[in-house]
């Protein structure tokens, strides 16, 4: 009778913390970590999309185009730098790790513009039902590539925000002191100004 009691009492104990852990808060930070790591995943992914469709892409060209080597070799060595780059769950909250990805990024996406940019020089090109189907996936996965970081800054925002913020504050420096703020994207220095293109 005493041990029945002692377990009902006990329970509810339990429960009344769990209760008031999940009102105050406590699961704030781990939620938010999560969502945020999740969309970073979706980043990743569309950054990999890119980087599988680029030799494809460079095939079709290099077929067109052979005096274009430089700009070919450019966009190979581009996703070659981009892929190379180790990219783990620190990354998100690593500054230089961070940057390192987010450079070997525009580097390819600069590369990839030129080599978009030199199908206006081969009307046989832009006519190639292969390059045509290329174009447009890369293009799609571009736009993807959008979705997901805006997603991700989203994430991050709202992540960083609970660190920061009452009751999550009170988390952040006690049970979740290992926790760091998250990297966003940036926009890069000059992308204010729109790139000239010349024929």
């Amino acid at each position: 009778m005493i041990l029945t009691r002692l377990r009902i009492s006990l329970l509810f104990w339990v429960a009344l913390l769990g209760v008031t852990l999940s009102a105050c808060g406590y699961n704030t930070i781990p939620t938010a970590e999560e969502t945020a790591k999740a969309k970073w995943s979706d980043v990743q992914n569309q950054y990999q999309r890119r980087a599988d469709l680029i030799p494809n892409l460079v095939a079709t060209v290099q077929g067109y185009a052979k005096q274009e080597k430089e700009v070919l070799t450019a966009v190979t060595e581009a996703r070659a730098k981009a892929t190379s780059i180790k990219v783990d769950e620190s990354t998100i909250t690593d500054p230089e790790k961070f940057k390192q990805f987010t450079e070997a990024q525009r580097q390819l996406t600069g590369a990839l513009g030129r080599l978009l940019a030199i199908s206006e020089n081969y009307p046989d090109l832009k006519s190639n039902q292969n390059f045509l189907a290329l174009q447009s996936q890369l293009e799609g996965t571009e736009n993807r590539i959008a979705v997901a970081r805006k997603d991700y800054i989203e994430a991050v925002r709202d992540y960083n925000t609970t660190l920061k913020t009452f009751p999550g504050i009170l988390w952040a420096m006690t049970v979740f002191r290992s926790n760091k703020p998250m990297q966003e994207f940036a926009a890069t220095s000059g992308s204010e100004t729109a790139p000239k293109v010349q024929f």
